[in-house]
């Protein structure tokens, strides 16, 4: 039985991941590594450290702990002036609909990202009152697909994994929700999301009990 619904932010509710992928660039520029969007798509779900870990392995560069801590918040910097503008215009078709679709069904509803950010854009988006719990980069430590994130989503919202279902947008993301024993929905591109229980493109449209409960 479904009782809880845990979203992921970046590519599910807003789309940051554009913002998050002009930082990273930006910066693995002035490190003198190459990074294309099909890199980006690796750091979906990904911590800032995993993140920064990862660019330094595709650049075959050491940086010390003082550097990363530096580059880290360098990065986060240029990416608060981006979300620094954001509105309610950024959610993204369909997102605002299932929300509600979860809360007229009684389901509780909790985030579950990796982002540090995660407060300050559904307060830039309005959509923080909605939630019951926000676990995000700020409560947790471990990056997906350890599913570290969701079961302490889990817990918050005072039910076992098997009784929420999860909205994830990355492939590290969907492999954090299987970790954690939980029904997971791709939303994207069957290509990359193909291990989740459903894929939609979009959560545009979508009934949540008809289209998703009623089939996972």
């Amino acid at each position: 039985m479904i009782r809880g619904i845990i979203f992921d932010l970046d590519g599910v509710i807003v789309d940051t991941a554009k913002y998050h992928f002009l930082a990273w660039r930006r910066m693995a520029k002035e490190l003198g590594v190459n990074f294309t969007e099909e890199e980006n798509e690796q750091l979906k779900g990904v911590s800032r450290r995993g993140s920064i870990e990862k660019i330094m392995r595709w650049g075959n560069i050491q940086l010390s702990e003082a550097e990363i801590e530096r580059w880290m918040a360098i990065k986060n910097e240029w990416y608060l002036e981006h979300i620094a503008t954001m509105d309610e215009g950024e959610i993204l078709p369909g997102a605002s609909d299932i929300i509600r679709q979860a809360k007229d069904a009684g389901l509780s509803i909790s985030l579950g990202s990796a982002s540090k950010n995660s407060r300050v854009i559904l307060e830039r988006v309005k959509l923080i009152d909605e939630f019951d719990a926000i676990v995000d980069g700020t409560v947790v430590s471990a990056s997906k697909p350890d599913p570290e994130v969701f079961l302490t989503g889990a817990a918050q919202l005072g039910l076992p994994p098997e009784d929420c279902l999860v909205f994830e947008d990355a492939q590290a993301g969907v492999e954090a929700a299987i970790n954690g024993h939980m029904k997971v929905v791709g939303v994207g591109s069957p290509d990359i999301l193909g291990k989740a229980h459903i894929v939609i493109p979009n959560l545009e449209g979508i009934r949540l009990q008809e289209d998703i409960i009623n089939k996972i």
